[in-house]
C-alpha cells in the first residue's frame, strides 16, 4: 500500500512539474501581449504588423549540431558517390567501345592477311604448274 501511494505521489509531482514547464514555454493568449513586445498597431488605421519569422534558429545543443553535420556530410558523400559512379560508367562505356573497334579492326586485318596468303599460294601454285608444263623438273 505504501509503495503504491509513493508511486502515485511521485507521478503526480512529475505531472505538475511537466505542466508548469509547458505553461512557461507556451505562447501568450490572443488578447495578451508579452512584456517585451511593442504595442500592437490599431487595425482601424490599416497598418498590418510585420510577418513573424517561424523558422527556429540553429540549435546550440551539441548533439543536434552533430546530427545535422552528419546529415550534411552523408548528403555530400551520396552526391559524390553518385557522380563517381556515373563517371565510371561513362569510362567503362568508352573502353568497351574502343575494345569493340579494336576487335573489329583485328578481324578485318586477319581476313585481309588470310586473303593475301591465299592469293600468294595460288600464285605459287600457278607458277609451279607453269614450270611443269614447260618440261622443267620440279623437286619436292
Amino acid at each position: 500500500m505504501t509503495k503504491i501511494r509513493t508511486l502515485l505521489i511521485g507521478t503526480a509531482l512529475s505531472a505538475f512539474a511537466a505542466t508548469a514547464a509547458v505553461a512557461q514555454t507556451a505562447q501568450p493568449a490572443a488578447g495578451m501581449q508579452p512584456q517585451d513586445a511593442a504595442p500592437a498597431a490599431p487595425a482601424a488605421q490599416g497598418v498590418t504588423p510585420p510577418p513573424m519569422r517561424l523558422t527556429a534558429p540553429g540549435s546550440t545543443d551539441p548533439l543536434v549540431q552533430k546530427r545535422d553535420a552528419n546529415a550534411q556530410a552523408n548528403a555530400e558523400y551520396r552526391a559524390s558517390k553518385k557522380a563517381s559512379k556515373s563517371e565510371l560508367k561513362q569510362q567503362q562505356k568508352a573502353a568497351k567501345s574502343q575494345y569493340k573497334d579494336q576487335v573489329r579492326d583485328a578481324k578485318v586485318n586477319k581476313q585481309a592477311d588470310k586473303q593475301a596468303a591465299n592469293n600468294e599460294m595460288k600464285m605459287n601454285m600457278e607458277g609451279q604448274t607453269g614450270d611443269q608444263s614447260n618440261g622443267a623438273d620440279v623437286k619436292h
